[in-house]
């Protein structure tokens, strides 16, 4: 899979693609979002095989910011206005594990304490974390000899703590029974039908719509109040993207982790989400309407 954005299933139908309902119902690696910031990723640069830290940014196609060294670190960002990234990135340059394969994590925090809000989500641990940095890693990346034209996958690697770091990587399931799974082919292959009266939009247009999608869920609107016409769009799609979403969180609802407890506020949460992917693509499953929109007016770390 291309280094790209993962998307919501109900946000991948807008343009006709249906693989979404073939991945509902076929079994796959899941993952649980951690809601860290900023993203680190680290490993050997294929280029010219050095070991490197850095932010997504190391992905950008031309402003390209790949940290070797401390003093790359402090070239790469300015001290008045990345203090704390700039402590981030010399630690993870220093203590996170040498490695040939490039790796993606959520940074969650230093060690000293047993309750870290890095983001948007608390997490308690159930004892204070002694290591010096605490990271969620969830990405892995194969490129061949250009950084930027790296191809995304899960991560299955099997994580140990070292002396200054602790890996963050709950164990996710399902908890479904056979009627449930039952329940979920049977709504999908509805949906198959009723995508058979819908008129789809272009990828330039479905672009606007996810905008609209966004700018109802930052502003705590339900979707399906809003009048359809405001997404200039046949009101058909909107429906075949609620229908697909109702069937996103009936999976959701099935989904658990063993992971450190996740509060926002005072309100305990399962997780921020998952991400499963098989054969037919790599989606995210998340609470919009609770997750989204909390991250969309509190979140915390926007580097590029």
């Amino acid at each position: 899979m291309k280094n790209t954005h993962i998307e919501h299933p109900e946000d991948s139908i807008l343009t006709g693609d249906l693989s979404v309902l073939d991945w509902f119902v076929n079994s796959g690696n899941l993952s649980v979002k951690i809601d860290g910031a900023p993203a680190i990723v680290w490993g050997t640069n294929p280029e010219n095989g050095k070991f490197f830290v850095g932010t997504k940014s190391v992905f950008n196609k031309k402003k390209i910011k790949i940290c070797y060294t401390q003093e790359d670190v402090f070239a790469l960002y300015d001290e008045a206005t990345h203090a704390s990234l700039i402590e981030i990135l010399c630690a993870c340059l220093k203590y996170l594990p040498r490695t040939e394969t490039i790796y993606q994590a959520d940074f969650i925090g230093f060690g000293g304490s047993d309750e870290y809000t890095p983001n948007t989500i608390t997490y308690k641990f159930p004892e204070i974390v002694r290591q010096t940095i605490i990271v969620a890693p969830h990405t892995c990346y194969y490129a061949e000899s250009d950084i930027r034209d790296a191809v995304a996958y899960p991560d299955r690697a099997i994580w140990n703590d070292t002396q200054h770091v602790k890996f963050v990587k709950p164990e996710a399931y399902i908890a479904h029974n056979q009627e449930s799974f039952a329940d979920v082919e049977e709504v999908c292959k509805f949906t198959r039908a009723m995508a058979l009266a819908v008129e789809f939009v272009s990828d330039k247009q479905a672009a606007k719509i996810k905008q609209q999608l966004n700018a109802c869920i930052r502003a705590g609107d339900a979707i399906i109040a809003q009048e359809f016409e405001d997404f200039n769009c046949d009101p058909n799609l909107i429906g075949l993207w609620a229908l697909v979403k109702s069937i996103k969180d009936d999976c959701l609802f099935l989904c658990r982790n063993l992971g450190p407890e996740a509060y926002i506020g005072q309100d305990r949460i399962d997780a921020e989400g998952y991400v499963m992917t098989n054969e037919f693509g790599m989606f995210k499953l998340v609470n919009r309407e609770v997750f989204s929109y909390a991250n969309f007016t509190s979140g915390r770390f926007q580097v590029a």
